[in-house]
């Protein structure tokens, strides 16, 4: 039986409040969206972390970034953790990757060096994009094109951007089809600041008042300190409940025309046997909350993403709502192809979702710090969350906690983390989160996270369990610290 082929589309900043299939077609994103008609969209796909290098971690790897070493922005991925492309071209799939990467540590645009497991050959990232430009021309992406008019004078094309080029050396991949299963991953950079696009995207946008809701009201009243120190910095003027943000807007939409150009190529190929997956790293506040950008919170307008999935045997225009997370992406991706799971990963296959299943589930977010380089962005704040049905839970570890009915309350106003009704609901979260943390060995856990102002729990034991790395179906056995020998399993510190 042959195996199937994959594409991965990925955008940066992009969540499910700016795709048209989400409840937005004034945003103009008409080739996601016909990605949904002719495939299952996920109402309710998080991000691992609401920034860029440590969410691109837990989609590549299928392990939490705390995990994979990368827990913060320009942070590499361990030395011994495999990406999907290393478990593909092992299991004999030709693997290609064009577009920003974000996982070596370097820094924001890469090392123009492709890292194991991708051809080289099609690899794509922003400095192999940069050594096409020069100087005047890095300035002028970087720096010269933050209005309307600036892209005018310009006379900015497709083909100056880099999602242009990534589309290209993606098609070039595809051109190069033969017998041989294929894992292309197309990744944008944009929308992402600097926003470049055609002035007339830009253009369509100049008017346009973007409906952020009550939460361009928030006081930040009762919620985290850190919270209202970033709204200090944002120092956003008085809102009429609107944002604008034409490069933003336009630039969303010029992306929106790069993967329609993907789509095109893959309709000319056989489709039973392909299946083509859209989602995005993370998203923008659009100064809901009084906060711009993204980082230490765990608002929908950042973590709630876009998750589409078409192909062989996937219902057209279907939906799921059960709870998803991008962790799930490489066991499912792995599953379809009929390859092995390895124990290490942490996601969960999402296989019977595309059949019209429906599961009960929850996910698991985190945030540790922005970036390595920076001391702005608030420093080191660690957070966890945890989402199960319409309940929210976040445990900003440093200041105040968080929880949100986003049934009742889907602007997340009302933070009823001291609300005497929801203590049952609130306690049985913390304690799932707890137990998540421990299993799945989080470096960060402590009895710090059980003892909040809101609850005196005391449960980690001072020498508990030891839980060695999980197998990755490539590394050697871990041995056993007290014995030398490869372990047997989990055991009580100190117990041979």
């Amino acid at each position: 039986m042959s195996r199937p082929n994959f594409i991965l589309i990925l955008t940066d900043t992009q969540a499910t409040n700016v795709v048209g299939a989400y409840g937005h077609p004034e945003l103009r994103t008409p080739n996601i969206d016909g990605m949904a008609a002719r495939g299952v969209k996920f109402e309710r796909a998080y991000t691992t972390s609401p920034v860029c290098t440590p969410a691109r971690a837990g989609l590549f790897t299928g392990i939490y970034p705390h995990s994979a070493g990368a827990w913060a922005n320009n942070l590499p991925l361990g030395t011994n953790i495999l990406t999907m492309g290393q478990r593909f071209a092992d299991a004999g799939y030709r693997t290609a990757y064009s577009g920003k990467w974000h996982l070596d540590g370097h820094d924001y645009f890469g090392t123009g060096i492709c890292p194991p497991g991708w051809d080289p050959d099609f690899w794509y990232d922003g400095a192999n994009y940069l050594a096409e430009l020069t100087d005047g021309e890095i300035l002028l992406w970087r720096r010269g094109l933050n209005t309307v008019a600036k892209l005018r004078t310009h006379d900015i094309r497709p083909e100056f951007t880099w999602a242009h080029r990534v589309t290209d050396r993606a098609l070039r991949f595809l051109r190069t089809r033969d017998a041989q299963p294929f894992l292309l991953v197309v990744s944008y950079d944009e929308p992402h600041h600097p926003f470049t696009c055609p002035p007339e995207y830009a253009a369509a946008f100049e008017s346009y008042a973007y409906p952020v809701g009550p939460a361009a009201f928030d006081t930040l009243e009762r919620k985290p300190e850190h919270q209202r120190e970033w709204a200090a910095a944002a120092a956003l003027p008085p809102s009429d409940g609107t944002a604008r943000h034409p490069l933003y807007f336009g630039c969303n939409s010029f992306v929106d025309s790069e993967i329609g150009r993907v789509l095109d190529a893959a309709d000319r190929l056989a489709q039973e046997d392909m299946y083509v997956i859209f989602t995005s790293d993370h998203g923008e506040m659009l100064t809901a909350h009084r906060l711009t950008g993204k980082g230490a919170a765990m608002y929908e307008e950042i973590t709630h993403m876009p998750l589409i999935v078409r192909g062989p045997g996937v219902e057209a225009g279907a939906s799921s709502s059960t709870l998803v997370s991008h962790v799930d992406l490489l066991p499912t991706l792995l599953e379809l192809a009929g390859l092995g799971v390895s124990p290490i990963l942490e996601g969960r296959s999402i296989l019977p979702l595309l059949s019209g299943a429906e599961e009960d589930r929850a996910v698991v977010l985190e945030f540790s710090r922005y970036e390595i380089e920076h001391d702005s962005f608030g420093g080191y704040q660690p957070l966890r969350c945890i989402i199960r049905g319409p309940h929210k839970l976040v445990i900003n570890l440093l200041t105040s906690d968080e929880l949100y009915d986003l049934a009742a309350d889907p602007a997340e106003m009302h933070n009823l983390i001291d609300s005497a009704p929801h203590t049952a609901i609130r306690d049985a979260l913390h304690d799932e989160l707890l137990n998540w943390m421990n299993e799945n060995r989080d470096p960060f856990r402590g009895y710090y996270w059980e003892r909040r102002p809101w609850r005196r729990a005391s449960r980690l034991a001072w020498k508990g369990l030891f839980r060695p790395r999980p197998a990755d179906g490539r590394a050697p056995p871990v041995r056993d610290y007290d014995t030398g020998l490869p372990t047997k399993g989990t055991k009580m510190e100190g117990q041979h």
